[in-house]
């Protein structure tokens, strides 16, 4: 009796997470609680921070093999959920939330900021270079590039198709560098500006009729979907949502859309992505060079929105110019980049709110990002 206890005990010992445990799980359960961190204390994205760091964890306690548990594992309820990060199944719905979220008055009122979001497309394509450079393959630059249009999920949803096995590393580093939008592009904005070019003062953008609402969404679907059948998945559902709530006859669909849908899929794309960076597969040298080829075409975004305005600038009349700190807004941070565009105007000129006129990139950021995923896959996949 006493063997067969001390056996039963012996066994449970070799199945509890104590005896499986490695020291990688405990560095990414430590990643996993820093992330959560920075959500409660900094405030940095909590709805996705909470999510990725949970999921870092629940994908970091140690197991034996065969349990069903894990998001690897065959049969399991985590793998199950994972079904919709895999097959990028989550990511178009985000795009629905996003769409019935968003207005595009701003982008209306004045259609040539549109080329601002286009500007800051370009961090994307000089990090597909660079990680080429680097030794990638052609499909994995592809999925690294798409961190450089701050939009997580797109970056899953290219990740997905291209570079299934980097998917981890893609997505932290992505949602990463999205939450740090206002520590990492400030320093960038300042650098690249000078003090009168900060207190450009633009026109109040023109009121937007409800017609041009309507037509806004179907129009550019029209033309971006047969520019990029590609991207039809994201741009569909992002056009789609945004007709749900332009309308104002589907008020209902809208607000499911905007709310409870996008939360729902927010939880479930945050916690699975977290769970999949286990030690085994998340801890290597690729992951290192990966998040440094995310921060490089952050940068890049962000300089070459700020330089583009400035440029611009050069052929507008006085009265028309373009205050080159909304630059920074054309990744697809929406709307934490515009955020930041208005709390650095505030600090040269107390009166000079850039919100609403950041908005403007800040949602062609979004189109952009959707619309350089759709060229990606149209050539590498």
């Amino acid at each position: 009796m006493k063997e067969f206890f001390i056996d039963g005990l012996r066994q449970f010992f070799d199945y509890s997470g104590f005896a499986n445990c490695e020291p990688g799980n405990l560095i990414m359960i430590v990643v996993g609680l820093i992330f959560i961190t920075l959500a409660i204390v900094k405030e940095y994205e909590p709805m996705l921070l909470i999510p990725i760091g949970f999921g870092i964890i629940l994908g970091n306690i140690p197991f034996t093999d065969g349990l069903q548990v894990g998001v690897y594992e065959n049969g399991s309820v985590l793998n199950y959920l994972y079904f919709g990060v895999l097959k990028g199944v989550y990511p178009p719905l985000i795009f629905l939330g996003i769409g019935a979220m968003t207005d595009f008055s701003a982008l209306i009122s004045n259609p040539k900021l549109i080329l601002i979001g286009a500007a800051a497309q370009c961090g994307i394509f000089a990090a597909y270079a660079a990680a080429l450079a680097l030794g990638f393959t052609p499909m994995e630059a592809g999925a690294i590039g798409i961190i450089g249009g701050a939009d997580g999920p797109t970056a899953i949803f290219i990740s997905s198709k291209l570079a299934p096995s980097l998917m981890g590393a893609i997505a932290i580093s992505a949602y990463s560098y999205m939450a740090l939008v206002p520590v990492i592009q400030p320093p960038i904005m300042r650098l690249l500006t000078t003090p009168k070019e900060r207190l450009i003062r633009m026109r109040p953008p023109r009121a937007v009729s409800h017609r041009e609402k309507v037509m806004f969404p179907l129009l550019c679907i029209l033309l971006t979907a047969f520019l990029v059948p590609t991207g039809l998945p994201l741009l569909g559902m992002l056009f789609f949502g945004n007709l749900l709530k332009e309308s104002s006859v589907t008020k209902r669909l809208a607000n499911t859309a905007s709310n409870a849908l996008i939360d729902i899929v927010t939880i479930l794309i945050g916690l699975t992505v977290g769970c999949s960076t286990q030690a085994s597969t998340f801890l290597k040298w690729q992951s290192v060079e990966i998040f440094i080829l995310g921060a490089f075409s952050f940068v890049i975004a962000t300089a070459c929105g700020v330089l583009f305005v400035k440029i611009f600038n050069l052929f507008l009349k006085e009265g028309n110019k373009i205050n080159p700190l909304i630059g920074n807004s054309g990744v697809s941070a929406v709307p934490d980049s515009a955020r930041v565009s208005n709390v650095e105007g505030l600090k040269y000129d107390k009166t000079n709110y850039l919100l609403m006129h950041a908005m403007g990139p800040n949602v062609a950021g979004v189109i952009g990002s959707a619309v350089a995923a759709g060229i990606l896959l149209s050539f590498l996949y």
